[in-house]
């Protein structure tokens, strides 16, 4: 089964967009939530495929777009509202995952019936792996933690750097999307929010906490976000798992569109990893 563009409404928040896929059968299922990454969406290039192969392998995969993307539930691929990318942040991303998990784990939840509730498996791509590292240090309803080319510290991103003078004055600042061509606002508020909360959004320390099953996934040349920060993230919680893919870049060989019917390589071995961790 698969059940696409399901809408979460929540009070005096954005909505957000999630998708299920899973074997409707009698039996529980281990409950996998996958966040992507700084300028992506839950329909990115093969995330698609790699929701069929946890289906497969007989698991409930949920994939969701961030409440602050820059989708809408009209249009949920791409950008279309760039006001709300603008007004996106650490906090809010944190706040749509806790959402996500206590909606999937409620009785409001028409397939609550299929979910295995204590067994939960949260992965995160790039950026979505800091947020997925930081939720599972607090929540101690995630079971387990997979990471795929996760950064390890959010003070070092371009989007707590920079200018801080102009973007204080200006209120805005602009990175341009390489492929749609859109100039991509961040509102100064982005900073704002991540000094208030530093302590929280400290990578290190989160890792540190973590004492559930963790695997770390990194391409050995990623050009976006380098394997030396796999390697951090190995060295602050040594029982963690540290998997390096050769040959292969940010995005594990996909791209979007992605018109292929058949995982690339690398992400093919990255959802064979991920699916034995699990089991």
């Amino acid at each position: 089964m698969i059940q696409k563009n399901l809408v979460l409404y929540r009070e005096n928040k954005k909505p957000i967009v999630w998708d299920a896929f899973f074997k409707n059968t009698e039996k529980q299922k281990p409950l996998v939530i996958f966040c992507h990454g700084y300028k992506g969406f839950k329909d990115w290039g093969s995330w698609d495929l790699v929701a069929e192969a946890f289906r497969e392998a007989d698991m409930f995969f949920v994939k969701f777009n961030f409440s602050h993307n820059g989708g809408t539930v009209e249009q949920p691929i791409d950008f279309p509202d760039l006001e709300a990318f603008a007004e996106n942040n650490y906090t809010k991303e944190l706040d749509d995952l806790d959402s996500m998990l206590n909606h999937l784990l409620s009785e409001e939840n028409t397939f609550s019936n299929q979910i295995d509730k204590n067994n939960i498996t949260v992965i995160g791509h790039s950026r979505g792996g800091g947020i997925s590292i930081i939720k599972a240090s607090e929540d101690n309803r995630i079971t387990k933690l997979i990471t795929l080319a996760s950064v390890s510290n959010f003070g070092k991103r371009t989007s707590t750097t920079g200018d801080l003078e102009q973007w204080k004055k200006a209120g805005v600042k602009y990175i341009m999307n390489g492929r749609t061509k859109q100039q991509m606002p961040h509102n100064y508020q982005f900073y704002l929010d991540y000094k208030a909360n530093e302590e929280r959004f400290n990578i290190e320390s989160a890792t540190k906490k973590l004492n559930i099953p963790f695997l770390i996934i990194h391409a050995k040349e990623d050009p976006s976000v380098k394997f030396e920060e796999a390697e951090n993230l190995h060295s602050w919680n040594t029982k963690s798992d540290l998997f390096s893919i050769k040959n292969s870049n940010h995005v594990f060989g996909a791209s979007h569109p992605y018109e292929n019917k058949k995982l690339p390589e690398a992400l093919q071995q990255v959802v064979s990893k991920s699916i034995d961790f699990i089991k």
